[in-house]
């Protein structure tokens, strides 16, 4: 078992309450959807898309790292495994204006691995060290790492705990962890998202061997009730594709995880409050179907809710589309009785 960090390490990571996050997701947990979310909840904490150091480095560092002063609390996910280059972007994250700054040791991709990128860094504990000490030296922002239990060929508890060791020796104290192991060839990064089998036990195992560290679990998580079982045995919990597809859970998090008043009373109050930034985007150049296609979910499950969504699919794309599509969308969605708490 390791050490417990020094103090000059735990000063690098603290920071927001990580006990309900929203996963990073390609091409899904884009400013557009994080201004949905934070609309719905004040005290989940949000993740961008992960961003490549390449990216940040010599692309468009404004538009990658472009947010809301509203999505805060927001970290952001950043691939990579160079040393020099991480702490370059870990900077580039405080000037910003970020909460926290996450590595990603988790995605399977084959494009990203063969950049020494994502899940494929589980068999590089030492490179991750190396790569998380130098972040932390050129931060005061939490640095996190988000990675799998393994990958095949590395899928032993001794290999796990290896790499827990070696990586919080380098001073990082949280852990978002996704209970599955990752498949590096054969499979789809969507089937590495269902087909390896969830290990929860072993995630709850990281907390009692460690209980220095904070431990988040990640992977398959979809209820509020799993959420409170989870809770039972590791510090937070991280949803993905739930959170995305049924945006509307995210209206209940404040008052069942931190005790607090629902941001807003119901779907269409949500949904409201976001016109002004819908203009604004559309006034920026930004094509509706851009913006439309993250709240598409909104309406989850209520009457009128797939001709919300059919309304949206079939003339959000139309050149000239504006807010008036998502208005006319909405008209079409039962208003609800007044409700003392959001539903979920």
């Amino acid at each position: 078992m390791s050490e417990a960090p020094t103090l000059d390490a735990v000063r690098h990571n603290t920071g927001p309450s990580r006990r309900f996050c929203v996963a990073p997701m390609m091409d899904w947990t884009t400013p557009h959807f994080r201004y949905l979310a934070r609309i719905l909840s004040k005290r989940a904490l949000l993740y961008t898309e992960m961003v490549t150091t390449g990216a940040l480095i010599h692309g468009d560092t404004e538009r990658f790292l472009r947010h809301d002063p509203s999505e805060y609390p927001l970290a952001l996910q950043l691939g990579g495994s160079d040393p020099g280059e991480l702490a370059h972007c870990a900077k580039l994250a405080e000037q910003f204006g970020f909460d926290e700054v996450n590595l990603n040791v988790g995605c399977p991709s084959d494009r990203v691995q063969n950049n020494m990128i994502g899940a494929c860094l589980m068999g590089h504990p030492d490179k991750v060290a190396e790569a998380v000490a130098a972040m932390i030296a050129a931060t005061d922002l939490p640095v996190t790492v988000k990675h799998r239990i393994g990958i095949n060929g590395r899928e032993s508890w001794d290999e796990l705990c290896e790499f827990i060791d070696k990586v919080s020796a380098a001073g990082c104290r949280t852990f978002i962890v996704h209970a599955r192991i990752a498949i590096l060839e054969g499979l789809s990064p969507k089937e590495n998202r269902d087909i390896p089998p969830l290990k929860y036990d072993w995630v709850y195992r990281l907390k009692e061997r460690y209980p220095h560290l904070e431990i988040i679990i990640n992977g398959g998580i979809k209820t509020f009730e799993e959420c409170h079982e989870h809770l039972r045995h590791t510090d937070g919990v991280m949803l993905g594709r739930e959170a995305y597809h049924n945006p509307w859970l995210l209206a209940g998090v404040d008052t069942e995880f931190f005790g607090e008043p629902a941001p807003v009373a119901n779907r269409h109050e949500a949904l409201r409050a976001m016109f002004p930034f819908i203009q604004q985007e559309l006034d920026r150049g930004v094509y509706l179907t851009h913006i439309s296609r993250h709240i598409m979910g909104l309406f989850h499950g209520m009457p009128g809710g797939r001709q919300f969504r059919r309304h949206i699919s079939e003339n959000a794309h139309k050149h000239g589309s504006g807010l008036e599509v998502i208005q006319a969308a909405l008209a079409r969605v039962r208003m609800p009785e007044p409700a003392t708490v959001a539903e979920s």
